[in-house]
C-alpha cells in the first residue's frame, strides 16, 4: 500500500544505520519537515518507490551497512538518489576527521556535509537554507552557456537533431547535464513539447522490475501484480521516453527494446496482445558502449539503433574558460534567489578555478557556488577557501597491470605452493572469500562508491556484485 503523506511541509529523507540518531533527528526536524527514514541503502530506495512524492532533501550517513565503517554505501546512495531525482539536495553526515570523504561526497553531488554529533539548530538552519535553493536548478535550462568548441559543437548537433523522430544517444560523464539536454533541448523545444516526457534511469531500478516498468504488465503476471498497469512506452506514446544509464539495461531485456525501436511493437508482461508505441527514444550513458559490446554486455544491433544520432555532452575539464562563464551565471542566479550579495574570486582563486578538473562536472560546480553564496556573500573568496571546496583525489587510480586476475596460471600455482609450504593447511573457502571481499572493496573504493563502475572493474554485472556482497552477511 502506498504511503500517503501530507503536502504541507517539505519532505526529508534520513538514512542512518543508528536508530537512535535517526529517531532523534526525525523528532527534532518534524516541526519544519515531513520526515521519512531508513537504515540502509536498499531499504531507502525501496521506501522511495512507495512514496507518493519525492523528497526535496536527503540527510545521508556515509557509513551504512554492510560496511558500516566505510563510506562505500553512502557514496553509492548519493548516486542512486540523484539518479532517481536529479534535483534532490543531499547533505551528508560524517564523523570527525572525515574531510576527505566529505569532499568526495560533494564531488559526487552532495551539496554539503555536517559533522557528528550535529547541533539540531544548526542542522535545521542548514536544511532550510539548502531548501531555499531547491528550485534554482530548473531555471538553468534557459540556455547553453559557453563559447568553447565543444559547446559550439553541442549547439550545432541539437539544432540538427531536435525535431527528428529518430533515436538519439547522449554520451557524457555523470553530472554533465545529459538529463537537461534530453528534457529541454530534445523535447521541450521541439514539436513534441505538448506530448508526454517520461524519464527512467535504468541503473536506479531493480533489473527484475525493468521489464514491467517499461512495457507494463497484466494482472497476476508476477507476485504483487494485483492489477494491470501500463508501462513507460505506453504512457510516453506520441512524446519522448528518456532512458538514462542505458548501459545498465540487462542483456536479456535488450532484444525487446530493439523490437520497439525497429517497429514500435511490444507486449505487456503476462500478455500476448501486441501493442504499439510512437514514443521517440532518447538514451544516455556515461559508459563507452563500444567497449561494452566487445565485452559482451551490450548488443551491437541495439547500439546501432540507439545511436542513429549521437550527441556528446562535454565535461567541464574540456570547456576551458566556459567554467568562468558558468561561475558567473550561477552566482547571479543563486544570489538573486537567496537575496544575498554575490561573491567574487580573487585573481589567484580564479586561476585555481580554471585549473580544477571538476570530476562532478556542472552539478559539482553548481553546488560549490551555492555553498559559497551561503557562507561568503558579498566577499572575495581566496585560494585557501576555494581549495577547501575541491575534491582532493579527483583522478581514478589506474588498474594494477600485475593484478592477480592477469597473472600467469603457473605464477599463481607457484605462489600458492609457497603459501602452503609456509602456512601448512588452510581453509580454502575462507581464503577465497577473503580475496574476493578484498577485491570487491578495493574496486568500490577506486570507483568512488559507484557500484556500476566497480562491477565493470571486476568483470561482472552490477546484480552479481550486489549478490556477492549480500552473501557476506549470510555466511
Amino acid at each position: 500500500m502506498l504511503a500517503a503523506l501530507p503536502a504541507a511541509k517539505p519532505l526529508l529523507l534520513i538514512v542512518d544505520d543508528d536508530p537512535l540518531i535517526a529517531e532523534s533527528l526525525s523528532f527534532t526536524l518534524a516541526s519544519a519537515f515531513d520526515v521519512v527514514s531508513s537504515h540502509a541503502r536498499p531499504q531507502a530506495l525501496n521506501l522511495l518507490s512507495q512514496l507518493r512524492r519525492t523528497p526535496q532533501l536527503a540527510l545521508v550517513d556515509l557509513g551504512l551497512p554492510p560496511l558500516p565503517h566505510r563510506p562505500d554505501e553512502g557514496f553509492a546512495l548519493i548516486g542512486d538518489l540523484l539518479a532517481l531525482a536529479p534535483e534532490m539536495k543531499i547533505l551528508v553526515l560524517t564523523g570527525q576527521n572525515d574531510d576527505d570523504n566529505a569532499r568526495h561526497a560533494r564531488a559526487l553531488g552532495a551539496i554539503d556535509f555536517i559533522g557528528k554529533p550535529c547541533d539540531p539548530g544548526r542542522l535545521l538552519a542548514l536544511l532550510q537554507q539548502v531548501l531555499s535553493f531547491a528550485q534554482g536548478a530548473a531555471e538553468t535550462a534557459s540556455g547553453l552557456i559557453g563559447d568553447s568548441l565543444p559547446m559550439q559543437r553541442l549547439r550545432l548537433q541539437l539544432s540538427q537533431y531536435a525535431n527528428l523522430a529518430f533515436p538519439v544517444l547522449i554520451e557524457g560523464e555523470s553530472g554533465s547535464g545529459k538529463d537537461i539536454v534530453a528534457s529541454h533541448y530534445l523535447h521541450r523545444l521541439t514539436n513534441r513539447r505538448d506530448q508526454p516526457f517520461l524519464a527512467l534511469n535504468c541503473a536506479a531500478i531493480s533489473p527484475s522490475l525493468l521489464e514491467p516498468t517499461l512495457f507494463g504488465h497484466a494482472r497476476g503476471a508476477f507476485t504483487g501484480a494485483s492489477g494491470a498497469r501500463s508501462g513507460y512506452f505506453e504512457e510516453a506514446d506520441g512524446g519522448t521516453l528518456f532512458l538514462d544509464e542505458i548501459g545498465e539495461l540487462p542483456l536479456e531485456l535488450q532484444p525487446k527494446l530493439l523490437r520497439v525501436l525497429e517497429n514500435g511493437e511490444y507486449q505487456r508482461v503476462g500478455e500476448t496482445q501486441t501493442r504499439h508505441s510512437n514514443a521517440r527514444i532518447i538514451a544516455a550513458t556515461n559508459r563507452d558502449l563500444r567497449k561494452e559490446i566487445r565485452a559482451g554486455r551490450f548488443r551491437a544491433d541495439l547500439y546501432h539503433r540507439l545511436s542513429v544520432f549521437s550527441i556528446a555532452v562535454p565535461s567541464l575539464r574540456d570547456m576551458g574558460a566556459d567554467r568562468l562563464l558558468l561561475l558567473d551565471h550561477f552566482i547571479r542566479l543563486y544570489a538573486a534567489k537567496a537575496h544575498l550579495a554575490p561573491f567574487s574570486l580573487t585573481p589567484e582563486a580564479a586561476a585555481l578555478w580554471l585549473a580544477y578538473p571538476f570530476p562532478g562536472n556542472v552539478r559539482e560546480l553548481r553546488n560549490i557556488v551555492i555553498r559559497l553564496i551561503a557562507s561568503h556573500a558579498g566577499q572575495a573568496v581566496g585560494v585557501d577557501r576555494l581549495r577547501a571546496e575541491f575534491e582532493t583525489s579527483d583522478a581514478e587510480p589506474p588498474a594494477t597491470p600485475g593484478s592477480l586476475a592477469a597473472a600467469d596460471p603457473e605464477q599463481v600455482r607457484q605462489a600458492a605452493r609457497r603459501h602452503l609450504e609456509q602456512t601448512g593447511d588452510l581453509a580454502l573457502d575462507a581464503t577465497l572469500e577473503s580475496w574476493e571481499r578484498g577485491y570487491i572493496e578495493a574496486a568500490i573504493e577506486l570507483s568512488g562508491g559507484n557500484m556500476s563502475r566497480a562491477a565493470r572493474r571486476l568483470g561482472i554485472n552490477r546484480t552479481t556484485l550486489y549478490n556477492r556482497m549480500e552473501s557476506w552477511n549470510r555466511r
